[in-house]
């Protein structure tokens, strides 16, 4: 974790920005000795996003497969498939 003031921020930007960068990880900004805001390069901002949708939908998929719906190996899927394209 990366913690640096407002004051670095505000005096030197392009060094927070490329710490930003080659940390690929959030660096949080300090405002009087006090946790303020975080800042992240947009690559980094664009993966957790990504993490976090994966994340949500394996949950969702999980919840669903513990509420009872039904579940598929992939073999299951693969023969429904060729059965839905071959009847097309």
């Amino acid at each position: 974790m990366k913690i640096k003031s407002s004051t670095v921020l505000r005096n030197d930007y392009n060094a927070i920005s490329t710490l930003a960068h080659e940390s690929q990880e959030p660096i949080y900004i300090t405002k009087n000795g006090e946790g303020d805001v975080v800042l992240m390069s947009v690559d980094a901002f664009e993966n957790r996003e990504q993490v976090l949708k994966h994340r949500a939908a394996i949950l969702e998929a999980e919840f669903s497969r513990l509420s009872g719906e039904p579940t598929y190996s992939v073999d299951e899927v693969r023969k429904m498939l060729k059965e839905k394209y071959r009847n097309a």
